[in-house]
């Protein structure tokens, strides 16, 4: 069976990858590799990506980074699933961000 890319895959099929991501996140950890549970993570981080509506996230509005309390990210534009800007702390050095790393500031609900 060939690889899909996750833009193909459907929203169960996403949900299955994500578990099965989780699963072996977590015995990588369990097993001291962190290079390899670090990989997973993010492969499960963009799965996630593809679970949302890159229209719900608006250009210009603030979100929160998750995983990464207090650090606060700017949209400037999405480009497909990653949200493209800057973090307010730091050097301002426009970044790409997966769209399931951000969530939406109590002061943007």
């Amino acid at each position: 069976m060939s690889e899909k890319r996750y833009s193909e895959l459907t929203p169960y099929e996403l949900q299955q990858e994500i578990a099965s991501l989780n699963e072996k996140a977590r015995k990588a950890e369990q097993m001291g590799m962190v290079n390899e549970y670090a990989v997973l993570e993010r492969k499960a981080v963009m799965a996630k990506s593809y679970l949302l509506d890159p229209k719900d996230f608006i250009k210009g509005e603030i979100y929160e980074i998750e995983g990464d309390p207090g650090q606060y990210f700017k949209i400037d534009y999405l480009n497909g699933v990653f949200a493209w800007g800057y973090r307010l702390a730091g050097s301002k050095e426009e970044e790409a961000l997966p769209i399931s790393m951000l969530k939406k500031t109590a002061a943007g609900e």
